[in-house]
Parts: structure tokens; sequence; C-alpha cells
């Protein structure tokens, strides 16, 4: 009976260790999958705006959605409403699922920003990506 116990004890010990790490990964690929939403959502609206005349005025998430489906995939990351769309420069963003990480792209007339938050977590050290 004491031998059972033990063996109890050693698979709990296994689990504590264990569980932390893999919710760790989990976070990690969230974050990465919140990135390369972004990714996709940049070539979704270079897309939407050879279509309108080089201008990036007047695209919405459900454009966007309506170019490249995939972007209707809410499980490991959300995309956000496009915002502040004109037509030489727009914001997009992706919230990673679970930790809520936050990554954006900015497009000022072809400056491109990366940015994340909150800092220091998940992917986001330095608050760039």
């Amino acid at each position: 009976m004491i031998e059972l116990l033990v063996i109890v004890l050693i698979i709990g010990i296994l689990a504590a260790i264990a569980i932390p790490s893999l919710l760790d990964q989990t976070t990690k690929a969230n974050d990465a999958a919140a990135e390369t939403q972004v990714g996709t959502l940049q070539t979704a609206i270079k897309t939407y705006a050879t279509e309108h005349s080089g201008s990036y005025a007047g695209a919405t998430l459900a454009t966007l959605q309506a170019i490249e489906p995939t972007l209707r995939d809410t499980a490991t990351a959300v995309a956000k409403e496009v915002g502040s769309a004109t037509a030489t420069s727009f914001t997009i963003e992706s919230e990673a699922v679970g930790s809520g990480d936050v990554y954006k792209l900015e497009n000022a007339e072809g400056a491109i920003t990366r940015s994340c938050s909150p800092l220091g977590r998940g992917d986001c050290k330095s608050g760039s990506w």
C-alpha cells in the first residue's frame, strides 16, 4: 500500500512540474498565431488596396475576411477591426487568445511599425516584435 502512495506522490510531483510548462508553451503558440495573423491581415489589406486603385480607405475587417476567409478563425488569435484606414495608411491588429497580448502593425505612408502590448509578457519583451 505504501508503494502505491509513493507512486501517486511521484505522479503528482511530475504533473505539478509539467502543467505550468505546458501552459507556457500554449501561450507562446497563441502569441505566434497572433503575429502570423497580423501578417495575413497585411496581405489581405494590400490585396484590398490593389483592387481599389491603391487606396486602403474603406477597408474593414469584414472586407478583409471576404478576401482571406482564414481571418475568421478565432481559435488561437482574434483579428481586430481595421483602424484608421486612409488612402495611404492603415492600422491592423490581432489579439492572442488566452494571454490577451495584442500585436499591431501600422503602415503610415509606407513606413511600417510593429508594436505589442503589454510589455514584458509573452513575445512582447521590448514593445515591438
